[in-house]
């Protein structure tokens, strides 16, 4: 598989494009707002000859949900999250203009509810879904096996960790969810962030300020 990563919007958040040699692809957290933003995430998946299946949120904060809008109009796919952040979905309407984004345009309903140990599949894509709340009541990571890498969203990011100050965060739930889930994984799981650079799971485990929390 190959992990195509776009940096987007005044939060600098990480989308990601997921294919297969058979030229599937899934959309993961679009954070596309402007349409230069859109553009380039369009013509990266034309010009690659990509058929998108699938837009994943991992959980749904305004910088993850910003192109959701543009992505399901464009293509006639599915749309996952999880059942737990539906409320936070929801709530982006009411505040995108506090934060500088008022041509937002609300994100449909997810018509696929995620619940945390599924498996999904798309072609050759292959995604264990893990539910990591903490950052958000409904947040959840994608992890591929096979492949060895999980895209974790704001669950950890290289030396951090997701912030807990939103609603629906508890930092209690999120040291649950980091050291009970994610560092479960194997050490050599390459951790695709929200935010900010790769890292990987031994590497966060032996520096990642959660250790001091």
């Amino acid at each position: 598989m190959k992990v195509k990563k776009f940096t987007f919007n005044g939060f600098q958040e990480n989308t990601y494009v997921v294919s297969d040699e058979a030229k599937n692809c899934v959309i993961i957290d679009p954070g596309c707002y402007d349409t230069h933003e859109k553009e380039t995430l369009f013509q990266y998946i034309e010009q690659e000859k990509l058929t998108p299946v699938a837009l994943l949120n991992t959980h749904a904060h305004i910088d993850h949900v910003m192109g959701n809008a543009a992505v399901l109009e464009k293509y006639a796919i599915d749309f996952y999250l999880h059942a737990e952040d539906l409320p936070t979905l929801h709530a982006v309407a009411g505040y995108a203009h506090l934060y500088g984004f008022p041509g937002y345009i609300p994100s449909p309903s997810p018509t696929k509810i995620l619940k945390g140990g599924e498996s999904l599949k798309f072609g050759e894509i292959e995604f264990d879904v893990i539910f990591g709340p903490g950052h958000a009541p409904g947040h959840v990571a994608f992890y591929s096996s096979k492949h060895n890498f999980v895209i974790n969203g704001d669950i950890l990011f290289q030396g951090s960790f997701g912030r807990v100050d939103l609603p629906g965060g508890d930092i209690e739930t999120l040291k649950e969810t980091i050291f009970e889930k994610m560092f479960k994984l194997p050490e050599e799981t390459l951790v695709y962030c929200g935010h900010g650079p790769e890292t990987t799971i031994g590497t966060e485990k032996k520096s990642n300020m959660i250790l001091n929390y």
